[in-house]
């Protein structure tokens, strides 16, 4: 038998057929808009609930900006922090500001993917974190696109080999075909594409796992939304699009 983390978030473990298998290193790519930060988001509040510690590595976005876009839902982390079950990393700072010398765990050379593993493997030590968040891994080879097969691994070994089960945000242009980067689809044990298309002068969000080690999965892309409570998945509603047979021709 799997053992299976379940995403928290409605409809997605239904096509991921009970949840992401554990341990597994999943992508979630998808370009601007879509809804890549919530859905990570959703995943480790939802584990929080279930009793499992998280970590969030913020580095595109300000930690106390993090915090207060989790409220906004009403994920409100403050008591699991001060209880040590849940952590932000800030490798987006450097250190610098007030609110930032506030922060147990900094990255300071914030293009060092060395010191980010470092903090990263004794913040995951020190909060037991099951689940980790990276956000966006897109930002470690960013100006270096021929590491990102590479970066992938280095954070696969350590998030895979200390137990947890991770998502890695992976920014893509609005037409890229890809997953965000030179072969990173085949470094991560998973791949979620999420996109926003216009159909019929609307812009809809889907999602479809593109695949995913160690379970069979739906594979169909479904409809998705962006409520007040996070996002959810629709399994029985089917988005068909004509988007990449037209990127072919």
């Amino acid at each position: 038998m799997v053992e299976r983390v379940k995403t928290g978030v409605p409809g997605l473990d239904e096509i991921l057929n009970g949840g992401i298998p554990r341990r597994n290193v999943v992508l979630l790519s998808g370009g601007p808009g879509t809804g890549k930060t919530i859905l990570a988001l959703q995943f480790l509040w939802s584990g929080l609930q279930l009793g499992e510690p998280g970590i969030y590595v913020a580095l595109e976005e300000h930690p106390v900006q993090v915090r207060v876009n989790m409220r906004g839902f009403g994920w409100d982390t403050r008591q699991f922090e001060q209880e040590g079950k849940f952590a932000v990393i800030d490798a987006f700072t450097g250190g610098i500001g007030e609110a930032a010398k506030r922060e147990k765990y900094v990255v300071k050379e914030t293009d060092s993917v060395e010191e980010l593993i470092d903090v990263l493997r004794t913040a995951i030590r020190e909060v037991n974190a099951q689940r980790v968040v990276v956000d966006s891994v897109s930002t470690l080879y960013l100006l270096k696109p021929s590491i990102a097969r590479n970066v992938v691994l280095q954070l696969k070994k350590v998030l895979s080999g200390m137990g947890t089960t991770s998502l890695l945000v992976s920014q893509v242009s609005v037409t890229e075909r890809g997953f965000g980067g030179p072969g990173v689809e085949h470094a991560a044990d998973g791949i979620i594409r999420l996109d926003l298309d216009e159909v019929d002068g609307e812009l809809v969000r889907s999602i479809i796992i593109w695949k995913m080690r160690g379970t069979s999965h739906s594979m169909k892309r479904h409809v998705m939304e962006i409520t007040d409570k996070g996002i959810v998945v629709h399994p029985d509603k089917v988005l068909k699009t004509r988007r990449y047979v037209l990127m072919q021709e």
